[in-house]
């Protein structure tokens, strides 16, 4: 997977500009403050629709105006395509290869791998925002699961609107009971699925760029307990105990006290909790090789490598894990974008950036 070049109009603070890029390491310098972010984030938005800062339309587009565009081309193991994101305030228009389409066919596309500062807090912050990115990056090669996450979260709002108002008696009910289980059941056995195969690598990864004298491991951790072995019969079974065994609290409460959107998942560093135990550097040495390990199975999944971005390597690492970094991805057949203040001493096109303007070519970064 290689983007070819984009164009953007009115996003945030950056100069309108068109820009192609290399097939393998592209990197924006300069100062803090003008606009490298903005650049990752426009690739980002531009091949997946959405932002890895704000889910506010507003936010994206530049002071003063009341739209933005972007566009990529680029080129997959079948041949070169395009893809558009028109947005005002409100709203949002998709195009894929010049054709109106949904969010849902528009999403997937092109497979991104993020590393940014904020990913830390998928150690130290919420339940609710790790299960937000595994679902995401399950999600972005996995169309199925994509799908039947969206069923869920509909069929989860009509249930808790009955439970709400106290209707669990109704035939209706019932019929939405059954397919709240049959869609909890197939998202908690892909997630089983996803940990397991990505726990491996992610181990693997970890000791290779960081420590090998650690073992490093991502544990999910589902409201039904105890899943090993089960298949998707074996999950429905437990998920049906547990809602009978809490029936009557969720008709007190309301809503839905069953169901993934209640699990978690955990980063387990020499069999301890990674969030209480490890080191700032240690944390920052788990994300990025649960990214690299995102890598791994998107190659798995869709014989092709994804994007990778990574936003302000200089400042977040120290020069050791830099450099390890540095030399893992030169042996890597991948494209990537990388933000920094600093020369990382690669053979990379540079663009400066001053002000939101870019400037192409290959600039020292000094």
């Amino acid at each position: 997977m290689e983007i070819l070049e984009m164009n953007y109009i009115n996003f945030r603070n950056l100069e309108d500009r068109n820009i192609q890029f290399s097939p393998r390491f592209n990197l924006f310098f300069g100062k803090n403050g003008q606009g490298k972010t903005s650049i990752l984030e426009a690739i980002y938005f531009s091949a997946t629709g959405k932002s890895f800062r704000t889910s506010k339309n507003i936010e994206l587009i530049k002071y003063n105006k009341d739209k933005m565009g972007s566009y990529i081309s680029y080129r997959d193991l079948i041949s070169e395509k395009t893809l558009s994101v028109k947005s005002d305030k409100k709203n949002k228009e998709y195009k894929y290869n010049n054709k109106k389409t949904s969010f849902d066919e528009f999403y997937g596309k092109i497979n991104v791998i993020t590393f940014i500062p904020e990913d830390i807090e998928l150690i130290m912050g919420s339940p609710s925002f790790r299960r937000s990115f595994f679902d995401s990056e399950i999600a972005q090669s996995n169309y199925d699961y994509f799908k039947n996450l969206k069923n869920y979260n509909k069929i989860l709002k009509i249930r808790n609107k009955y439970l709400k108002e106290k209707k669990t008696k109704e035939v209706i009910f019932s019929i939405y009971e059954e397919e709240f289980i049959k869609s909890a059941s197939k998202i908690i056995l892909k997630r089983i699925e996803y940990v397991k195969n990505i726990s491996i690598i992610l181990n693997l990864n970890y000791r290779k760029l960081f420590d090998d004298k650690k073992e490093l491991c991502l544990k999910y951790e589902s409201f039904i307990g105890e899943f090993k072995g089960l298949n998707l019969e074996k999950i429905e079974e437990k998920i049906k105990v547990k809602i009978n065994e809490l029936k009557d609290q969720e008709i007190k409460y309301g809503y839905s006290l069953v169901g993934p959107q209640r699990d978690d998942f955990k980063f387990i560093l020499n069999n301890k909790d990674a969030k209480s135990y490890s080191s700032q550097g240690e944390k920052k040495s788990i994300i990025f090789s649960l990214k690299l390990s995102e890598i791994d199975m998107v190659i798995r999944e869709k014989r092709e490598a994804p994007i990778f971005l990574i936003d302000d390597i200089a400042s977040y690492f120290d020069s050791v894990r830099k450099d390890n970094i540095i030399d893992y991805l030169k042996k890597r057949e991948l494209q990537v974008f990388i933000s920094s203040t600093s020369d990382l001493n690669i053979e990379s096109k540079n663009f400066r950036i001053d002000k939101g303007e870019i400037q192409n070519g290959n600039h020292e970064c000094k």
